[in-house]
């Protein structure tokens, strides 16, 4: 699998796809989605689609896919392998969600947690097999949240299209194990191939499988946290593991605008805050001598606009 396109800047999200099959432009198709990577602290999260014509279902079952999480490495670089060489009939697309996307989704103002994240991720993949034109008629998802609002929430986004939702659906549906294993695929590859653009120098590789229960994975939290600057971005700053690390062993930084003004912080510091430079003449009292490059250009402040 080919990832330079996510490689070449692994801080944001990244799409790749398979050439669409003519016959699956001309039939009427399934499709499954499935995710790799929700539960780690490394590296990012990636959402995978697998179609094919409904008609070909028996011959996706011919090559033997199943949940990606019980088989081998090896097994699943085989069964890709096979997807791709099946490219006559089956079809494929990811939606790579680097860990900067995710921490700064789930960490901006206005929260953005994972579920939303992973259910816009999996309509942008159905949207792309439409726009690219599949003729679906089948949608198999492994679900996220509860499963009968999921289906709702697709069938609503998705009229004419059958959608069916289901725990555990990479092991009840050929089409979605072939999803799962798509995505497990690109992000095993992502994650062994990782390249890090903070200029860190030697980093140690030897994380394991990025899930905060893995020994390997804590004890290189623990090595490569920088007491000022953190962890790179291959670490998911919005995960709890992450931030304990950061509580209990980072610098404290103590942000007053937290807790109180930022002018009232300032002057029990002694010192000026940067907002008393944006007031008026009239609010400082012409206290303040106005500095040459306003005056030699005649410039003044204005109280209002």
């Amino acid at each position: 699998m080919d990832l330079g396109e996510f490689e070449a800047d692994n801080s944001v999200s990244c799409r790749l796809a398979s050439a669409i099959p003519d016959v699956c432009k001309t039939e009427d198709c399934c499709l499954g989605i499935d995710e790799a990577g929700r539960g780690p602290v490394l590296g990012p999260m990636v959402y995978g689609i697998c179609f094919c014509p409904v008609a070909k279902k028996e011959a996706l079952k011919d090559l033997k896919v199943a949940d990606s999480k019980t088989l081998t490495e090896a097994q699943r670089e085989d069964l890709f392998r096979k997807l791709d060489e099946a490219k006559s009939f089956v079809g494929w697309a990811l939606q790579i969600l680097s860990p900067n996307t995710i921490s700064t989704s789930m960490l901006q103002r206005s929260k953005y947690n994972l579920n939303a994240l992973s259910h816009d991720a999996a309509i942008g993949l159905v949207q792309f097999a439409l726009d690219s034109g599949v003729q679906l008629k089948e949608v198999f998802v492994d679900t996220v949240g509860p499963a009968e609002k999921y289906q709702e929430k697709l069938s609503q986004r998705f009229p004419g299209v059958e959608v069916t939702v289901r725990p555990k659906a990479d092991s009840l549906f050929p089409i979605v194990s072939a999803a799962s294993i798509c995505a497990k695929v690109a992000r095993d590859h992502s994650v062994k191939d990782w390249n890090f653009p903070e200029d860190l120098g030697e980093v140690d590789a030897d994380y394991g499988s990025g899930y905060p229960s893995d020994p390997k994975t804590k004890a290189w939290l623990l090595k490569e946290l920088d007491p000022v600057f953190g962890y790179p971005q291959f670490v998911r700053f919005s995960w709890s593991t992450t931030q304990t690390l950061l509580d209990s062993r980072a610098v404290t930084v103590h942000w007053d605008d937290d807790e109180e003004d930022g002018e009232k912080a300032a002057a029990r510091q002694n010192n000026t805050s940067m907002l008393s430079y944006f007031k008026t003449s009239a609010q400082q009292g012409n206290t303040h001598q106005t500095h040459r490059f306003f005056t030699e250009r005649r410039l003044q402040s204005l109280a209002t606009l």
